[in-house]
Formats: C-alpha cells, sequence, structure tokens
C-alpha cells in the first residue's frame, strides 16, 4: 500500500513539475517584449523663454517678446500629409499640492491679432485660484496638475507655430487628436 502511495505520488510530482514547466514556458511567451505598434513619432517641438533667455525662433520671430512677469511657450508643429484630421488640444494650468477636492484655476485666456501680420497668438496675464468644492479630505495632498478652465482646441496647421504667452509658474501641456473614422449620414 505504501509503495502504491508512493509510485503516485511521484508521479503526481513529475506531472506537476511539467504543468509548471510548461506554464512558465508559455507565460514567458505571453510577456515577450514586441516592438510598439503604437507610437506616434514626435509631432511638436517646444521652446519655453522668458525675458531673460529670450532667443528669437525663426518661424516665431514676428511675435512679441515676453514681458516681465510671462513666459513665451512656443509650439512649432511638423508637417503632416492630412492636417485636417488632427487637432491639438491645449490645457493651461500649474501643478499644485491639493486635497481631494476639486480644483480649478481663474485666468482669462485672450487670443490677440498680430497687428500687421493677421496672425494669432494667445494670452494669459494673471492666474488666481478659482473655484473649489468644500469636501472634507481624510487623504494627504498630494501633487496634481490644475487646469484654467476648459481645454482648448485648435487646428492642426504647421504653416504656423502656436504661441502662448503665460503668467510665470504656469503650464502649458498639450495633446493631438487625429481622426480615425469618415463622415456618416444620418438617416441613412
Amino acid at each position: 500500500m505504501k509503495n502504491i502511495l508512493n509510485i503516485k505520488l511521484k508521479s503526481l510530482t513529475k506531472l506537476s513539475a511539467l504543468s509548471l514547466l510548461t506554464a512558465l514556458t508559455f507565460s514567458a511567451a505571453a510577456t515577450s517584449p514586441v516592438p510598439n505598434q503604437f507610437k506616434k513619432p514626435q509631432m511638436i517641438t517646444t521652446y519655453k523663454y522668458n525675458q531673460d533667455n529670450y532667443q528669437v525662433v525663426d518661424a516665431a520671430k514676428m511675435f512679441p517678446k515676453p514681458s516681465v512677469n510671462q513666459v513665451q511657450h512656443i509650439l512649432s508643429l511638423d508637417t503632416l500629409e492630412n492636417e485636417a484630421d488632427y487637432k491639438i488640444e491645449i490645457q493651461i494650468g500649474q501643478n499644485k499640492l491639493v486635497d481631494c477636492n476639486s480644483h480649478h484655476l481663474s485666468g482669462k485666456l485672450d487670443k490677440i491679432s498680430l497687428q500687421g501680420w493677421g496672425y494669432q497668438y494667445y494670452s494669459v496675464e494673471q492666474l488666481t485660484d478659482g473655484p473649489t468644492t468644500m469636501m472634507m479630505c481624510p487623504d494627504p495632498k498630494t501633487m496634481k496638475f490644475v487646469t484654467m478652465g476648459k481645454s482648448l482646441m485648435i487646428d492642426y496647421d504647421s504653416r504656423l507655430p502656436k504661441v502662448f504667452y503665460l503668467p510665470k509658474g504656469a503650464e502649458l501641456r498639450y495633446r493631438v487628436w487625429q481622426v480615425k473614422d469618415t463622415y456618416q449620414f444620418s438617416g441613412q
């Protein structure tokens, strides 16, 4: 009886080892690195200048130098095949230490026409703490990007850079959106 149990235990151990080896082999194959097929090329080159480190960027030389308390953000766009299929989403804000409440910044984004050129640029003179909810927060404060109002959606147009003048301490973040579908007709 003891012999039969030992034989069954040995065969069960071998079977378990074989199963474990098979699982590890398939697991390693399933998690092997593959090339990232979805990596996007760099489409936008950014420049950031204040009055102290200002340099003339060729494509944006017609735009004014930033004032004492402002930082100039320039987004230089690469030429794309079908630029009408792309949009740029812009968010203006600051990294702040905040609690669990919903926080926003207040400020006015002005769209200004460059005199004599007709080109557009954007300016925010001042950012202040805006509306917030007033919940009790048991968790400690964390760093978070707090935005000013809603995102700004602008057309992707590589002919001119997108120029923003923001107060010192403000940040500009962006992302590119691409159309993935064709137009559909209603009622069909």
